[in-house]
């Protein structure tokens, strides 16, 4: 099974010290996913979802005179969901076929320790299509999800480098935009120059400051900067310095 239909669901912003934003729209999701998350609700890097849809096959049904009860499974597990009945309204029981594939649009509660679903609407799928489009679904919104909340962290990354002057960065570089550096390349670029160190700044020392930059990216901006010529390595590979400085 594909680890990406269970992972990432609850991811918070980095740091975790930004409240989630609400989210609009409805969130693709496998049972697995929905049966993991957290009590607080549906969140998907920093994004907060009150509704879910999720396509699976009908297991059983069971009827009350409040509600409709479904056992819901696909291939990564099962999960109950209720349907809450129109009171004195029979015709109000959705027309769904057990072991058939239905598509649930509804919410997710925590009953008694165990994650349910309220059904707001329920209809059958005929097509083993709509089950393989919604996986593709599912898919689509982690990455998406990902891919938003890393241009948010870079955006941060960007514009608190270039606010703070407490920390060693330079309001403005124009020798730094002149050797063709942008972007975060220019502001480790700044870190390295105003570090004031015989030895220069260590690779660690980088790290620490740029959270939110992976060390293998870390080491792509260093290798590039030195094969340019900007920077050249010191006592070790792990020390750096400005060709200015």
């Amino acid at each position: 099974m594909n680890d990406s239909f269970g992972g990432g669901f609850n991811t918070t912003t980095a740091g975790g010290a930004e409240a989630e934003s609400k989210a609009e729209g409805v969130l693709p999701m496998v049972v697995r996913q929905i049966k993991e998350s957290p009590d607080a609700g549906i969140s998907m890097f920093g994004n907060q979802y009150t509704m879910i849809t999720l396509v699976a096959i009908i297991r059983s049904v069971e009827y009350s005179s409040t509600n409709v009860t479904y056992q819901l499974e696909d291939h990564t597990g099962r999960i109950n969901a209720h349907f809450w009945l129109d009171e004195g309204n029979a015709n109000s029981t959705p027309s769904i076929v057990p072991r058939s594939y239905a598509r649930v649009v509804g919410s997710v509660r925590n009953q008694e320790g165990t994650k349910v679903i309220m059904i707001f609407k329920i209809d059958q799928v005929n097509s083993p299509n709509d089950y393989t489009t919604h996986l593709l679904e599912v898919l689509h919104a982690r990455y998406k999800s990902e891919e938003q909340n890393k241009r948010k962290a870079d955006s941060r990354f960007d514009t608190n480098a270039n606010a703070t002057s407490n920390g060693g960065f330079m309001e403005s570089d124009p020798d730094g935009a002149s050797l063709g550096l942008s972007g975060k390349r220019l502001t480790v670029y700044k870190a390295i120059k105003s570090h004031v160190s015989d030895i220069g700044i260590s690779r660690k020392e980088l790290q620490n400051k740029f959270g939110h930059v992976n060390s293998s990216e870390m080491a792509t901006m260093l290798d590039y900067m030195i094969a340019e010529g900007i920077i050249y390595s010191t006592v070790d590979s792990d020390h750096f310095m400005c060709i200015e400085n």
